[in-house]
């Protein structure tokens, strides 16, 4: 097995807002990929004392730790029980109903000899690439169906689609948000390879338009994961002035890439 790690913050003046781990247990048997998308809070707050580096961190961690210590969890659990950990790390000091409390995207996949299981959860993305170079995306697109009038950076119109039924759904604050994540179970020797990715990744395919998700794998693949997040860089930088592109409101966002060949 084989792994690339590449996280790279949209500015080098402000911290990585991303998470990225790969756990691997002590058995040696199997093995699991962490990758979060911290949300970049509004400038008039969050009700939270704590950075959103700090709130990925601590999630990371907490769901590193479980998926590699109880495999008798299932994925969902597993959130459940991360997102707790987190929000009685700081629920004393800190307002966890604000709609913008500090949260992320969540791309969790754990392996064994047998089966590849998979959640995400909001606009992060998983890959999944077959033996025979097929490659499925794994998505949850809510975030893509909410109009974008909703999607504002006020607090009040915010709260109106940020984890509520008809909206979209990130791991904040509320362990009960683990039941909304896409979730499945693919038989091992149908997959490959994988890559977990934040959107600031997905740009090349979802905002660039520069191709598909196989083209994206085999960039990755080929190329390596820096290799993707220049290519992305590069197109920021000549759209800089433009931002033509639905919901691109950062010229330049944290990019995350974790590539796992089997």
């Amino acid at each position: 097995m084989r792994t690339e790690v590449v996280s790279e913050p949209g500015a080098p003046d402000r911290p990585n807002e991303d998470f990225a781990g790969v756990g691997l247990p002590a058995s040696g048997q199997g093995g699991c990929v962490i990758v979060l998308d911290g949300v970049t809070p509004p400038k008039d707050g969050t009700g939270c004392l704590h950075s959103v580096p700090w709130f990925t961190a601590r999630l990371g961690g907490a769901l590193t730790e479980l998926t590699v210590s109880a495999p008798d969890l299932t994925l969902r659990e597993i959130l459940e029980r991360a997102i707790r950990r987190t929000a009685d790390a700081h629920g004393d000091t800190c307002d966890l109903s604000h709609p913008r409390t500090p949260q992320a995207t969540v791309v969790l996949t754990r392996w064994s000899a047998d089966t590849v299981e998979y959640l995400v959860l909001s606009d992060s993305a998983l890959l999944l690439r077959s033996p025979d170079g097929t490659v499925t995306p794994v998505l949850d697109d809510r975030l893509d169906r909410v109009p974008r009038s909703s999607l504002a950076t006020d607090a009040i119109a915010d709260a109106t689609v940020r984890n509520r039924e008809g909206g979209f759904f990130t791991a904040a604050g509320d362990p009960s948000v683990a039941a909304r994540a896409v979730t499945g179970t693919v038989p091992r020797h149908r997959v490959g390879a994988l890559a977990a990715l934040t959107d600031g990744a997905t740009r090349w395919t979802e905002k660039f338009q520069e191709g598909d998700w196989a083209a994206l794998f085999d960039v990755v693949r080929k190329e390596g994961a820096r290799a993707l997040v220049e290519r992305v860089r590069e197109l920021e930088a000549a759209d800089r002035e433009k931002r033509e592109f639905l919901r691109r409101s950062k010229t330049h966002d944290d990019a995350t890439v974790v590539h796992v060949e089997f």
